[in-house]
């Protein structure tokens, strides 16, 4: 199995063991869209310049969802804001990434009907079991934050992700409270990347954070109006 992106390791811990995204939507799907970008940062392919994403280099990851996010940003002519392409990119996003899961076998796609009127789309672990990528992921975060050493690039930027959808304080509840606000702050200040990599992915981070904040509260005000 190819090792798994920072959306495949996001859209996992998004999904609970029945299947069903509890982040909700469009929260998951911005999510997913600012993982993207955030890869692409980790691999020295864009970078934030005058508040603009640009390209750096166009050599394809080799991952789907990361070139063809690379390709168009490569191709458009207009330099657009961060903001703009977690917008652009998150449109059938999930359903591509948990795809990818389902063809690599970590998940499985059940459909059914919701008082046999609704469809409903889950995606359960092929093993009836938290999957062990998973499992990894999870362990790997509480292990960085619960200890007070140095983490690495990758680590730090998916704690960044769930951070940013609110998926921390579930993640981190067998953690005192005070001593995870503590270390999260440190992990973002860390020095586990360069600068110019490090700017790009707190505006990348800060954008994930304020699109899903925007977008679950417009979605009470119309719900409750």
């Amino acid at each position: 199995m190819a090792p798994l992106t920072l959306a495949h390791e996001l859209a996992l811990l998004g999904y609970d063991d029945a299947g069903v995204n509890q982040l909700g939507r469009p929260t998951l799907d911005y999510g997913l869209a600012g993982a993207l970008l955030l890869e692409l940062t980790l691999a020295g392919r864009v970078e934030v310049a005058d508040d603009r994403l640009v390209v750096t280099d166009p050599t394809p990851v080799g991952q789907r969802q990361l070139d063809d996010a690379l390709t168009r940003i490569a191709t458009e002519p207009k330099r657009r804001k961060p903001k703009d392409w977690v917008s652009r990119l998150a449109k059938d996003l999930p359903e591509q990434v948990l795809d990818g899961l389902v063809t690599a076998g970590v998940l499985r796609r059940d459909s059914d009907k919701v008082l046999w009127i609704f469809p409903r789309t889950r995606y359960p672990s092929t093993t009836g079991a938290e999957p062990a990528v998973e499992t990894q992921a999870r362990q790997r975060m509480v292990a960085a934050v619960a200890a007070d050493g140095p983490v690495d690039g990758r680590t730090a930027a998916l704690i960044g992700l769930v951070r940013a959808v609110g998926l921390d304080r579930k993640l981190f509840a067998e953690l005192p409270k005070e001593h995870v606000k503590r270390r999260l702050t440190e992990i973002a200040a860390g020095d586990w990347a360069s600068a110019a990599t490090k700017k790009a992915i707190e505006e990348i981070q800060a954008v994930i954070l304020i699109t899903t904040t925007t977008a679950v509260t417009t979605t009470i005000i119309t719900t409750t109006s």
